[in-house]
């Protein structure tokens, strides 16, 4: 089995959304969870296909909530009406599978921030380091803060090895004001030319709904600019010029 650093989260920075518990909050796409290890059993007992699995990929699952590594909530499945949907992935050396599980409330001891760039990237790979200083100098200079999904942020939550040369850098944007979209949007795209890493990920609005941000800068100058906006409810095309208003 993989071994294992860490396992623990990275407390709350100054300005991030504050640690509270989850039986008292609305949930949003991306938002981590940490599940209590004496419900984590019965979890996984419950979700489909997981009794199944064996070897490594069972071991680490099995003690998955143990060493305090959370899981991030996701858009509910059809069929999916009672609890929490939530995810994890497996990583890229026991084939990347993706964990669907839904969570009783009573289960899920602490939600948790979206985690900074700048608290991940300790974690990232020397070659991507360029490119995350440009990012972070881009929201300074905008007073945004971004923050991270994908193969960054659980290998920065749980010590395995999720990066790989082709790993895409996920990336979680505020709403920016309407005077900085135009520069938030042509300074990604700057340093996405430059590589060597692709970055990709969302702008945020209120309640977790986001949309992707090259979408967002390829509509956003047009009259009748339309992009896909994902939420806890679904996905659905919104004209660009609704989000902001």
């Amino acid at each position: 089995m993989p071994s294992a650093a860490g396992g623990s989260l990275p407390p709350a920075s100054p300005g991030a959304w504050r640690t509270r518990r989850a039986n008292t909050a609305v949930h949003s796409r991306h938002q981590l969870l940490r599940i209590r290890p004496e419900a984590w059993a019965g979890v996984l007992d419950r979700a489909p296909g997981i009794p199944e699995l064996a070897g490594d990929e069972r071991e680490l699952l099995a003690g998955w909530a143990e060493r305090g590594w959370p899981v991030i909530v996701r858009r509910p499945a059809p069929g999916e009406t009672r609890g929490i949907s939530v995810g994890l992935p497996m990583p890229p050396s026991l084939g990347k599978r993706r964990i669907g599980l839904t969570v009783p409330v009573r289960a899920v001891a602490r939600m948790f921030p979206l985690v900074a760039l700048e608290e991940a990237a300790a974690s990232a790979a020397p070659r991507m380091r360029p490119q995350i200083d440009a990012v972070l100098a881009l929201g300074r200079r905008l007073a945004l803060r971004p923050a991270v999904f994908g193969a960054l942020l659980w290998q920065h939550l749980t010590g395995l090895s999720y990066l790989r040369p082709a790993s895409d850098l996920d990336l979680l944007w505020p709403t920016p004001d309407r005077d900085i979209q135009a520069d938030l949007l042509a300074g990604l795209e700057r340093i996405d030319e430059r590589g060597p890493v692709r970055l990709d990920g969302e702008v945020l609005f209120s309640g977790g709904a986001g949309v992707n941000w090259r979408e967002l800068h390829a509509e956003i100058g047009r009259p009748a600019g339309a992009v896909l906006v994902k939420s806890m409810e679904g996905a659905e095309l919104r004209c660009v010029r609704t989000l902001f208003a």
